[in-house]
């Protein structure tokens, strides 16, 4: 397995001298396990916050260990644990970032009122640290500038997507004869990719594709790819657990299995730090962002759905720029 990682490194162009540090790291990890009496392949997912947390009392958590854990992880298929890692680093810098855009958007002045006294949770902790901080800075915004003001510093592209990696689907679009051609076409490729992973016991990015997920997917074109609304294309994110989403009868729970967002998700299921769906623009921001690739220009996106306001699932409607229509 370590050559394999090795390679998988490698091919990432990533340092030799990196290399040995992300191997060390996981060496070290899997010793810690031995120490307890466990085994790297069967260990709880309680064995792996466990020794995170150590690594936050000892100040080892940097980046480079739990990303090489991470990765090491998925590499190995241990799902839990790397779902884990994308739930406690995903989302890391997404609230200094808000800052930054801030500042561009309504002033120094304005950010620094909102972020006063600002201090992120150590590196590695669990998404129940979030809450309390992302509902203060919300309110603090909403303070300071009117809904649509903080619509706009919500709305953006925080994860760093690269606009190269949507370069395929804008050649895709631009030689579809309509957008609803282009969004069925879309949605046939999302089907053949999840069937993939799922034959493949391979994660599609956080999500564990099951027989249950796929039909799930398949039967609503909405969810991830969007249909066309006359000059809205409305679009349906994936539950961010859909196997325990689609069992699940407890609302809270179903609402929290649909929610991708570290920075808030725990509040829904422990129903505290009572957050304003307003923050749902951000991830509004994530989701128009290709579509902002593919028409050349940034598109207006709308909150129609989330499971912070309450509701089953997240939505969002993308208004098609004038003159790109086909």
């Amino acid at each position: 397995m370590e050559k394999r990682f090795r390679e998988q490194l490698q091919a990432r162009k990533i340092k030799e001298e990196d290399i040995e540090f992300a191997v060390n790291a996981v060496r070290e990890f899997e010793e810690h396990l031995e120490q307890k009496d466990m085994i790297f392949e069967s260990a709880a997912l309680e064995a792996l916050k466990d020794y995170v947390s150590l690594l936050i009392d000892e100040n080892r958590n940097t980046w480079e260990r739990l990303v090489a854990i991470a990765r090491y992880c998925n590499l190995a298929k241990k799902n839990d644990y790397y779902i884990y890692f994308t739930s406690i680093l995903g989302a890391r810098n997404v609230l200094p970032d808000m800052g930054e855009r801030l500042a561009a958007l309504a002033g120094e002045e304005t950010r620094r009122k909102v972020f006063q006294d600002f201090t992120l949770p150590p590196l590695g902790s669990s998404q129940e640290n979030y809450p309390r901080l992302t509902r203060r800075i919300i309110e603090k915004m909403r303070a300071e500038l009117p809904d649509e003001k903080c619509k706009e510093v919500l709305t953006w592209n925080y994860h760093k997507l690269p606009a190269e990696a949507f370069k395929e689907k804008k050649q895709r679009f631009e030689k579809a004869t309509s957008i609803d051609e282009y969004l069925r076409n879309e949605h046939e490729r999302l089907i053949a990719e999840l069937e993939g992973c799922m034959k493949a016991g391979q994660l599609w990015y956080e999500q564990e594709i099951t027989p249950e997920v796929l039909e799930f997917v398949r039967d609503n074109q909405e969810i991830c790819t969007g249909v066309r609304r006359g000059d809205k294309i409305c679009v349906t994110k994936m539950p961010y657990a859909p196997k325990q989403y689609l069992k699940e009868k407890d609302p809270a729970l179903k609402r929290y299995h649909a929610c991708h967002c570290p920075l808030v998700r725990s509040a829904i299921r422990d129903g505290n730090h009572k957050i304003s769906p307003i923050f749902c623009y951000c991830s509004g921001g994530y989701e128009k962002f290709h579509f902002d690739i593919i028409f050349g220009e940034p598109v207006e996106v709308d909150l129609l759905e989330s499971a912070l306001k309450g509701d089953m699932r997240c939505r969002f409607a993308n208004k098609i720029p004038m003159g790109k229509m086909k």
